[in-house]
């Protein structure tokens, strides 16, 4: 994508169209001619008739084109694989054999995002993480809650000159990040909060609040908490890699920034879908049979979620 160092990215299709794929696309429609590669055929027809609107944190409305076929999509610079866990191994397979000349960058939480798309392209692939978060109201318009950062950085042999190309229009979009030259410290520390905290509120029903960061008496669930973190950071040490930031301080600072945040395993699991699971506390377990760490609580916690979506499939 780069040319001595100029931001040449002109178009960019966000595949998946939830509560974060809106975000980037609303938002990218300030600074590049964005498309949508939707799901389903009414998602992309209401967004060519009415555009893509963000509330809240920001105040955009911009036009888009979409379609749930890729050959309704235009050829694009920068791809951006927005969707949950679960439908990323079929938006992969349906990227395959088109736009060969694209950039693709996954925003997933956990690991193994990256070696899914690969399956099916050859494609420079650029790995990131997320902390933003909103609310959708529609298929047209999502509120922009939490505008925190995203952290972007090479996987394989991709040129950092092109993550930081991709951070530039990220950036002169409105949006909050970071580019780095190894994501995986940064990719870790999420992994291990979101391995905690998803799971948690997954089985508790309680959403991300001040109950994830008491340890003032034995019973308190920070305790639970604090007791899953050390297990993720102790893979992470196992693994060698050095965190970016403590997990357990992210999880401090998001119940005092977002108390009443619910995170989007809960969400899942309380409409009956499919939770991503796999991808994050099932990325760290099978990370820790790897290494001979013991994580007998994520293990535990990774099986009972397991078992919610086997109650409702």
């Amino acid at each position: 994508m780069s040319q001595n160092g100029d931001r040449v990215i002109e178009r960019v299709c966000v595949i998946g169209g939830g509560v974060i794929g809106s975000l980037f696309a609303g938002h990218l429609t300030q600074v590049a001619d964005v498309s949508v590669l939707t799901r389903r055929r009414e998602h992309a027809d209401a967004l060519n008739a009415q555009g893509l609107r963000v509330s809240g944190r920001s105040d955009v409305h911009g036009s888009i084109t979409a379609s749930s076929d890729p050959n309704g999509i235009p050829q694009f610079d920068l791809g951006i694989l927005a969707t949950k866990a679960p439908g990323l191994e079929d938006a992969a397979a349906t990227l395959e054999g088109h736009f060969p000349n694209a950039t693709m960058m996954t925003t997933l939480n956990g690991l193994g995002a990256e070696e899914i798309v690969r399956r099916h392209g050859d494609w420079p692939i650029i790995s990131a993480v997320t902390f933003m978060s909103g609310t959708r109201h529609g298929d047209t318009h999502v509120e922009y809650i939490l505008d925190t950062e995203t952290w972007l950085g090479p996987y394989e042999d991709t040129p950092y000159e092109d993550v930081e190309e991709a951070a530039a229009l990220i950036r002169a979009a409105g949006l909050k990040v970071e580019a780095m030259r190894d994501l995986r410290p940064a990719q870790w520390s999420k992994l291990i909060f979101n391995a905690t905290v998803n799971s948690v509120a997954a089985l508790t029903g309680l959403p991300h609040d001040p109950h994830f960061a008491a340890e003032q008496e034995l019973t308190d669930l920070g305790h639970l908490v604090h007791d899953l973190i050390d297990e993720g950071k102790a893979v992470a040490a196992a693994a060698g890699i050095e965190l970016h930031d403590d997990p357990w301080e992210m999880n401090v600072h998001a119940t005092q920034r977002g108390a009443a945040h619910y995170p989007s395993m809960l969400e899942d699991v309380e409409a009956h879908r499919p939770t991503e699971i796999d991808l994050i506390t099932g990325a760290l377990v099978r990370e820790a049979e790897r290494h001979g760490v013991d994580v007998s609580l994520h293990r535990a916690l990774y099986r009972l979620v397991k078992a919610r979506e086997e109650s409702w499939s």
